[in-house]
């Protein structure tokens, strides 16, 4: 068999096409599936089965897309429930393609309808282990209590990662590849590797939590420091059970408005252009969540940060970047409330005031700092002793808790969220002036 795995970077989602005598499987893809249709026309293959090795949090997947276009068959736990055509796979189930064997193994514990999808021919085992075993880490167990309709509690999906780990992957060969679903970077897991594939064998050696412990502590383990969890992760789980719409369909229906002087009071507007183009000129109640390259996390912080269903503006600098922000944004199924693209003119709308950083070095107490680095983070220490921390996914929601008796200045750890976390408390302090701290933080931490 011959597999290639796919990278989407910002948001650290690997996929995978497996391929033998001219049939191909794809293993969760992304939103938008015209990679995997031009790598199947480049192995002269055809399309047919899609295994989901579970209703996806961080992003929107194809599988309704590639089966609707293809006439794949979609492989999923019966556990899912899911509302597409599909077929039940499950522990004992087994599915050729060419001439590679695909079974299922059930591996509850990031969510209960987990399945580890296994791929053998006479050469070698892979194993598509989704959200459960990540490389030197595992899935993390507490998304379903907030994620969409299908919740189970954090503490029985720990104990049920316990069983996994402890018996699922016992009888299967050391050298299997582990191909995981997500990577260093993504919000499914607190401390991943770096390296995108590893052994079976490798892993047992190394990875915590095949080591030897009682569930007790693998439960503390597990539980404690995991990330924040982003708006938009139940909003995704909840689409990927019932299946997404065409994505080239929902994107082409966004409307364009160049040169925009003023929209609608009241509808958020993202500005995703580079910090210091948006506090030259903004529309108001603008919101800078910075696009520029695949370093910048715009998903998760778009996802973060605005409201599934919520209404809301793109400000892009250039047409040029039209076609890769709708993508960006369709990845976690936000297009559909997408009330427009816009470009604006030159003419200043609004502008941020300029940051005197000499003064604030030397006058720290005269401001009110707001640290909106995540919980983790602040725990392992504060960089400001006087700060008022709120993380930026919960500012535009407790924005009230930050007196306005001082300028305000924000800060995180890099200056990538500041932008973002600056430009909504303007929005919500009208007659105090915020500043942000930005890349300057450097000069402090």
């Amino acid at each position: 068999m011959t597999i290639k795995q796919f990278k989407d970077s910002p948001l650290a989602h690997y996929s995978y096409a497996v391929v033998s005598e001219g049939k191909m499987a794809l293993i969760d893809p992304s939103r938008n599936p015209l990679q995997y249709y031009q790598y199947a026309e480049e192995q002269d293959a055809k399309i047919v089965a899609v295994f989901e090795t579970h209703p996806h949090a961080d992003f929107v997947s194809s599988h309704c897309q590639v089966r609707e276009q293809t006439g794949a068959n979609i492989y999923v736990s019966k556990l899912l429930g899911a509302d597409y055509e599909h077929q039940a796979f499950d522990e004992g189930d087994t599915v050729k393609v060419g001439n590679v064997k695909f079974k299922a193994l059930n591996t509850p514990g990031h969510s209960p309808d987990s399945i580890t999808i296994v791929a053998q021919d006479e050469h070698r085992t892979a194993l598509f282990t989704g959200d459960t075993l990540f490389i030197g880490d595992v899935g993390r167990p507490d998304l379903r209590e907030k994620a969409g309709n299908m919740t189970a509690k954090r503490v029985e999906l720990a104990k049920a990662m316990y069983d996994t780990m402890q018996n699922k992957y016992n009888d299967l060969p050391d050298d299997s590849i582990v191909y995981p679903a997500h990577g260093a970077g993504s919000l499914c897991g607190k401390n991943m590797s770096t390296d995108s594939s590893s052994t079976l064998g490798y892993e047992k050696k190394y990875n915590w939590a095949f080591q030897e412990q009682t569930e007790e502590k693998f439960v503390e383990t597990i539980l404690k420091d995991q990330p924040f969890i982003p708006h938009y992760f139940g909003f995704n789980v909840d689409v990927n059970k019932t299946g997404a719409d065409n994505v080239q369909q929902t994107k082409a229906a966004v409307k364009l408005k160049l040169l925009t002087e003023k929209v609608e009071s009241g509808i958020t507007v993202i500005d995703v252009r580079d910090g210091d183009k948006y506090k030259e000129n903004h529309l108001p109640n603008s919101i800078n969540i910075m696009a520029r390259n695949e370093d910048d996390k715009y998903e998760t912080w778009l996802g973060a940060i605005v409201k599934p269903e919520e209404p809301f503006y793109l400000v892009v600098e250039s047409v040029k970047q039209i076609s890769d922000i709708l993508e960006r944004t369709a990845k976690i199924g936000y297009e559909k409330q997408l009330r427009g693209i816009l470009t604006l003119p030159k003419e200043a709308f609004q502008t941020s005031e300029e940051f005197n950083l000499h003064d604030f070095r030397e006058h720290k107490d005269n401001y009110t700092i707001v640290d909106i680095r995540n919980q983790s983070e602040v725990a392992e220490g504060k960089i400001f002793d006087s700060a008022l921390t709120i993380p930026l996914n919960e500012l535009r929601e407790r924005a009230n808790e930050v007196p306005a008796n001082k300028p305000i200045v924000v800060h995180c750890a890099g200056g990538y969220r500041s932008t973002a976390g600056a430009s909504i408390l303007e929005n919500f302090f009208h007659k105090t002036d915020v500043f942000d701290l930005s890349e300057d933080i450097k000069k402090f931490n």
